[in-house]
């Protein structure tokens, strides 16, 4: 039992941590928000979840089935089609995610030119008036509404930012980790070795940071269309500096602490002083600044995607419905929801990152 309790030091700082309120409900509302947006496809989606057609369970949310197999001739079932739905009704049912639409589905029935506005009960009444039957309008069904409208292309706002928000998040979160992790190593081998490694380190990072990033992504846009891994690749390249200055200064500081001259001295091995004995406090110091690298990390894709220069046209972005809101202006919700979305993010990455530099911080009390 008493290895699986946290340690003395763990528990001051986890009590630490919980003692700020608004940093710990941030952490579990981003939380609860990333985990959701990771079932985008169960929450969000033109495919129904489960479908039982003659006897028969489908899962269109993961294999893609032939028109013929409802009587069909399309290579791909269109189920959002009313023939489909009243095919497959007729012969078994199936199951809706609460939201009707991906991120890429156009909805071809909006009762205004798109940007359409945001629908209403209203709205709702006036289609199910039109169609009695209700259950095989577009327009009709809850989930088949646009709560927050439309976008330029007829695709449903709600959508794009359930897979907008999954994929900024997963981005900034990749990009830190690897980032972090060779800034890690970088500084811990400067500060550990010292002398020239140190000297040439520090100046080839002062030449690499002195490079344009963004247009470096402008001429690579040019020659490739940026996808999500390559995006990833290149800002890495660029990003890992961030942390290099204060593992080296922590390397530095405690290179020559009693207890290191001591590990030498029993003879292990310059690996093994660093990872088991200096890396540690190094860590500490550096989870610190994790939550607002992450949210650096985000706030870089929704630039380039605002710029044009991120992800692939079509491609769910917050950066890309923030663009849209600025080039129409006459639908005020595209701009607005966008805006609202990355600055709640933000928000909630900065009073996290406020509340584990609390938990980290040696002088802190949670009484």
């Amino acid at each position: 039992m008493g290895a699986r309790r946290l340690s003395a030091l763990n528990a001051r700082r986890w009590q630490v941590f919980k003692a700020n309120r608004r940093g710990f409900w941030a952490f579990w509302i981003f939380a609860v928000l990333f985990l959701i947006s990771l079932f985008a496809p169960f929450l969000s989606n033109d495919r129904p979840i489960l479908v039982s057609y003659k006897g028969e369970l489908l899962f269109p949310t993961f294999v893609d089935y032939p028109e013929a197999k409802f009587g069909g001739f399309l290579a791909k079932t269109d189920f959002r089609d009313p023939v489909n739905q009243e095919e497959i009704a007729a012969n078994g049912w199936l199951i809706w995610p609460p939201i009707r639409y991906s991120y890429d589905t156009v909805n071809k029935e909006l009762p205004s030119p798109a940007p359409s506005p945001p629908a209403s009960s209203l709205a709702r009444e006036q289609a199910c008036i039109k169609y009695p039957a209700g259950v095989n309008d577009p327009n009709c069904a809850f989930g088949n509404l646009n709560w927050l409208g439309t976008d330029d292309q007829g695709r449903d706002v709600i959508a794009r930012l359930v897979y907008g928000f999954r994929i900024s998040v997963a981005f900034g979160l990749i990009l830190t980790i690897l980032s972090s992790i060779i800034g890690m190593a970088t500084g811990a081998l400067q500060g550990y070795l010292g002398g020239w490694t140190d000297l040439l380190f520090q100046r080839f990072i002062e030449i690499w940071v002195s490079m344009p990033t963004l247009y470096l992504l402008i001429i690579l846009a040019a020659f490739i269309t940026p996808t999500f891994w390559i995006l990833l690749f290149v800002l890495v390249l660029f990003s890992w500096t961030s942390l290099v200055g204060l593992v080296r200064a922590e390397f530095l500081r405690a290179r020559n602490f009693e207890y290191v001259r001591a590990a030498r001295a029993l003879g292990l091995s310059d690996a093994r002083i660093i990872f088991k004995h200096l890396l540690p406090n190094a860590v500490v110091s550096t989870i610190t600044f994790m939550p607002f690298i992450l949210s650096g990390s985000v706030t870089t894709l929704t630039s380039l995607d605002y710029l044009g220069f991120g992800l692939p046209a079509g491609s769910p972005s917050l950066g890309e419905l923030i663009a849209q809101g600025k080039n129409n202006l006459q639908a005020p919700w595209l701009g607005i929801t966008g805006f609202l979305v990355v600055s709640i993010m933000l928000s909630l990455l900065v009073l996290i990152g406020e509340a584990v530099r609390d938990a980290l911080d040696p002088r802190k009390t949670f009484a």
